[in-house]
């Protein structure tokens, strides 16, 4: 009995064993490649962010990013989607990176995850959640003692979800990036040394990186960790920069090899023929370089989860819905020419024995009948309980993250002038008792309105809408919403305010009520609609003017008619055989009451 019972200790032992050597790898570092089960191995990663795309659809992207010759899947992870109000985290639905990284190791994918506080990624505040701006003197990306602790706080929830998928751990996640292009940011070793111990103090215990610009590696770089090179692909020029940061060798990544770009509205849509990146792809991998491709697949950025530019020299640039970012992979996930092109280089590449499987077929794509709207409801008729204030309150004040605020109050008639909102951000609408007087808008620096008073007490309403906060450079600590100080008429400061939240992060389809009717303020309609095949498509906006849609409860993002984008996805995922339902908040065209769809997009139109 004894003799069996040790037998089968030591077959019991043998499986795990056995079964430990199929599924743990080791990832490491040689003079001038990595390292992976100690074989040379060259990463080919592309960047795709599990929030852009539906759950429902990250398999089919990763089947497709298989099918272009990649290897490995490059992911931020955003601080504002996992902690959106203080001590609250949310790791599920289409937040749930874990299951992001489990199913790309099912198709075979390693990860390249990219945790870092801020991501810039044209995300929203650079991936911060407001209410870091609520936390008085706490200062972001520094040694700030309060920034520390929430950032403590935050990566050891990430490390709950992640650091045991790590490669040495059995996962798929080959290295983790610590900061992020802090290099342009500031150059504070100190800082980047603590960030590197939050992040080993979380877990993250295997090969750490960094990210810089080529110009900027000497500020961002961290001894002893892997300096990722963006924006140049020269190899000659990557070896000498990483040579001169990691102690005289390699290996050479490429951070972010951007073969494309993203767009802000009223500029044109950025396009970068493949024929002029397929070459310099080729060049870099001919010489053993590592790479991820900045963008390989956009998608598209939902919600009021769109960043800003915004620098001293240039006006405000708030970033589209759309993130098809001219990627080899567009928005809806199917295969580009430049996917093609450089699927073909890529190929050139693979290890002896390796072939590529076939590019699965196109996502069929198709206009929907007209659907005409039968029930709105005013914005005003949905206004709540306000806040009163002498001087207007901030989003943050509110405790508002995004969406919408209504200012309210009462002035003097009888009189003409100059109504003047200091440091609007972003787009106000002004109505004199109940009729629209007006619009300003930040990116054009419109801040002053002259208006015509009736004689009587006249109720002043501003809308303002926050159309991103700005995600990138020395204005991130510049980022509340709403009116961040004063409202003059004729230089006279008017006070005594009425805030109403507006914050449109669900839509009660249950409140629009009413027939739709003509008004001149903003309005929110609603629709059903039948499908009798699912399948993608493009909801036609060009007629309309500015605002947001939901279909089905997922809100599909912001569009607006100055362009470049016209459209807004719709994924099948998000359709249903039979009833669907759709609201739309309209700001400045509220007459409008059929909405109409196209099987392609349109990303390219300005008006």
């Amino acid at each position: 009995m004894k003799f069996n019972s040790f037998l089968f200790s030591i077959m019991a032992l043998l499986m795990l064993n056995s079964c430990k050597s199929r599924t743990e790898h080791t990832f490491g570092l040689a003079d001038s490649t990595f390292l992976l089960d100690g074989k040379p191995f060259q990463i080919i990663s592309g960047e795709m962010h599990y929030p852009r795309v539906p759950r429902e659809a990250w398999r089919d992207r990763m089947k497709m990013a298989k099918a272009m010759g990649l290897n490995t899947i490059g992911t931020y992870v955003f601080w504002n989607l996992h902690e959106p109000e203080k001590d609250h985290f949310d790791f599920t639905g289409n937040n749930d990176i874990a299951e992001f990284v489990r199913i790309a190791k099912e198709e075979g994918l390693w990860v390249i995850l990219r945790p870092s506080p801020y991501v810039c990624a044209e995300w929203e505040f650079g991936g911060y959640p407001y209410w870091l701006q609520n936390e008085k003197g706490l200062v972001v990306r520094s040694k700030e003692k309060q920034y520390l602790e929430e950032y403590r706080k935050y990566i050891n929830e990430v490390g709950k979800q992640l650091a045991g998928l790590q490669v040495n751990h059995g996962g798929n996640i080959l290295m983790v990036q610590v900061e992020n292009e802090y290099g342009s940011y500031g150059s504070d070793q100190e800082y980047m040394k603590i960030n590197e111990q939050l992040f080993k103090d979380a877990g993250f215990d295997g090969l750490l990186s960094t990210c810089d610009p080529a110009k900027d590696v000497k500020n961002g770089y961290l001894h002893g960790v892997v300096p990722g090179v963006n924006g140049i692909d020269n190899p000659q020029q990557v070896k000498e920069i990483v040579n001169k940061y990691h102690e005289g060798k390699g290996p050479y990544f490429i951070a972010e090899w951007y073969p494309a770009w993203f767009d802000w509205w009223g500029t044109p849509h950025h396009t970068v023929p493949a024929k002029d990146y397929s070459g310099r792809l080729d060049t870099a991998l001919a010489a053993g370089i590592s790479i991820n491709m900045y963008m390989f697949h956009g998608g598209s950025t939902r919600g009021f989860m769109n960043g800003a530019n915004d620098k001293d020299s240039t006006p405000y640039e708030p970033q589209i819905s759309s993130y098809d970012y001219d990627a080899p992979l567009d928005e809806a996930g199917n295969a580009t020419d430049k996917f093609m092109q450089f699927r073909e280089v890529i190929r050139k590449h693979l290890p002896a024995g390796q072939e590529l499987p076939d590019v699965p077929a196109p996502k069929p794509a198709a206009a929907l009948a007209d659907i005409t709207f039968t029930k709105s409801v005013s914005v005003f008729d949905l206004l709540g309980t306000p806040k009163v204030s002498t001087h207007p309150l901030t989003f943050e004040d509110m405790n508002q993250a995004y969406g919408y605020m209504l200012y309210r109050t009462t002035v003097p008639g009888g009189t003409k002038g100059w109504l003047k909102i200091k440091e609007l951000r972003d787009y106000g609408l002004v109505f004199i008792n109940g009729k629209r007087a007006g619009i300003l808008d930040r990116r054009m620096d419109q801040d002053s309105l002259l208006v015509n008073l009736p004689k009587g007490q006249v109720t002043l309403d501003i809308l303002v809408e926050n159309m991103g906060r700005v995600n990138f450079g020395p204005n991130l600590l510049k980022n509340k919403k709403g009116i961040t100080q004063e409202v003059t008429l004729n230089k006279k400061v008017i006070s005594s305010w009425k805030m109403y939240g507006l914050p449109f992060d669900q839509v009660d389809n249950n409140k629009i009520t009413g027939e739709v009717k003509n008004s001149s303020g903003p309005a929110l309609s609603y629709a059903s609609f039948d499908v009798s095949k699912v399948q993608d498509t493009y909801l036609d906006l060009r007629k309309w003017g500015k605002g947001m849609i939901w279909v089905n409860g997922h809100n599909l993002g912001k569009y607006w008619s100055i362009g470049p984008q016209q459209t807004i996805y719709l994924p099948a995922e998000w359709l249903k055989s039979g009833k669907n339902e759709v609201a739309v908040l309209e700001l400045i065209k509220p007459e409008q009451k059929v909405l109409s769809s196209l099987g392609k997009p349109i990303l390219n139109e300005l008006k």
